[in-house]
């Protein structure tokens, strides 16, 4: 196993290994203070972070405000406080060695104000700002305001590309690193483009020598690239260290750092993890923002994946082979639906499935009576997360805050289950998100007798390669 050597990273010395940021509430100050201090670079979620009272109890992320826009209003304070907080508590655990880095979504609701008001109220605590779902074209601006180096996630050479001609060609000196993100072994929401077939995985290694290429090009040669999204053993990526092809790499890991004595998911989460076998893990498209995202296969997205089935067409006028009328809603409006798809109705009602949800398609939808209650509520009770979202039909674009089509019921709301599976909820029924790589927890020996490591002890055992 060849030597693994610190990198030049954000203007210091650090090992390239770094904590890949998770969601709401999981990548955490006390796990990314952990990593920094065995020397890495620990990052912390800013993405609806948790925030405590004076006397270190959670604020529960609870919405008052009458209309969404109120609402919204709450969140995006409610992620200024969390990500100030979440800064300390890093700082402190860091110790003084490694990076802190925060991450957001450009996606998420008010991202450019939440990362202002955090970089602002944690001045000189946070190294680098790590963005990615979507183009975030102003995080150079953000990191440049504020001091501090920034990393885009980045799935091709193509969408680095056009980042850097339309904006961080004007930042240059502010760029830290360039986070490749394997769009189909990473947990979270993943960069798959149009083209490319969520089924047939494509090899990392050409991916990224196009990436460097490209960055090569624009005088970039010296800036790490991060491989983020199916690195576990440093041994199995030895070809990629010191290769005077790739330049300067270092590796994510996103998945590991759940499985640590600092990483807050409950106690059953952890132990969900050590008996994941392969398969465990889904790449699908249910997603509120519209992006394919990885997770745990369980209760909740079987429920997402049966709801999606259960969907035909209609026509509002008889066309074609839409002859067979159907009344939808209280009122019974007429519809039509082919003959065949009135029968498959016919045998879903016979199961329960009574309740037809219109989609943005002009498709209907068939769930149960309480399905449907839980989802209309859960639209209504939408307080803005993201800055585009197809469940609830919220965008955060003046005069009317709305996307100008229909709510989706095809997808969930992604709030809601983020905070509760990261504050206790039940595993089976939220959304869990890992890499696809999170069966490998089962027959890791590190992990043997059910051993689980510090942050430090975990940045301590991958420096070993195995």
């Amino acid at each position: 196993m060849k030597a693994i050597n610190p990198i030049r990273m954000g203007g210091v010395d650090v090992l390239p290994l770094v904590e890949g940021g998770k969601g709401v509430a999981v990548s955490n100050g006390a796990t990314c203070g952990g990593w920094a201090s065995g020397g890495g670079v620990g990052t912390f979620s800013a993405v609806n972070a948790d925030s405590y009272d004076a006397d270190g109890n959670l604020i529960r992320q609870t919405y008052s405000g009458r209309t969404r826009r109120e609402r919204h209003e709450e969140l995006v304070a409610y992620g200024i406080a969390g990500g100030i907080a979440q800064a300390k508590e890093a700082h402190e655990r860091s110790n003084g060695q490694g990076r802190i880095h925060a991450n957001i979504l450009w996606e998420m609701g008010g991202a450019e104000r939440v990362a202002r008001g955090m970089l602002e109220g944690a001045r000189g605590l946070i190294h680098g700002i790590t963005c990615g779902a979507g183009m975030p074209y102003r995080l150079a601006d953000i990191a440049r305001d504020y001091g501090v180096h920034y990393y885009p996630i980045i799935s091709s050479a193509r969408a680095f590309s056009a980042l850097w001609k339309r904006a961080y060609s004007k930042t240059r000196e502010w760029l830290g690193g360039v986070v490749y993100e394997d769009p189909w072994l990473a947990g979270g929401h993943n960069g798959l483009s149009n083209s490319e077939d969520p089924k047939r995985p494509e090899d990392p290694f050409p991916r990224v020598l196009k990436l460097r290429q490209q960055m090569r090009e624009f005088g970039l040669g010296d800036v790490p690239i991060i491989m983020a999204g199916g690195v576990w053993w440093l041994e199995e990526w030895e070809d990629w260290i010191d290769n005077p092809d790739l330049g300067p790499i270092a590796f994510q890991f996103g998945t590991r750092p759940l499985l640590t004595k600092e990483s807050p998911i409950s106690e059953a989460w952890k132990q969900r993890l050590l008996t994941l076998q392969p398969g465990d893990v889904s790449l699908q498209p249910f997603s509120p923002t519209g992006f394919y995202s990885s997770a745990i296969r369980n209760e909740f997205l079987r429920e997402l994946e049966d709801r999606n089935e259960r969907q035909v067409a209609y026509t509002m006028e008889p066309v074609g082979d839409h002859i067979s009328e159907y009344g939808v809603g209280p009122r019974k409006r007429l519809v039509y639906l082919t003959p065949h798809d009135r029968a498959r109705v016919h045998h879903w009602e016979a199961e329960g499935f009574i309740e037809a949800m219109r989609t943005p398609d002009n498709t209907l939808i068939f769930v149960t009576p309480e399905n449907s209650r839980e989802i209309v509520k859960d639209q209504i009770d939408c307080m803005g997360c993201l800055s585009h979202c197809r469940f609830s039909n919220w965008a955060q674009t003046e005069p009317d805050f709305s996307t100008g089509k229909k709510a989706d019921p095809r997808s969930f709301c992604i709030q809601k289950t983020l905070q509760d599976v990261a504050h206790d909820g039940a595993l089976d029924r939220n959304l869990m998100f890992a890499g696809h790589n999170a069966y490998r927890f089962a027959s890791d020996p590190f992990y043997s007798n059910g051993f689980v490591p510090t942050a430090k002890q975990l940045v301590e055992r991958i420096m070993t390669g195995r």
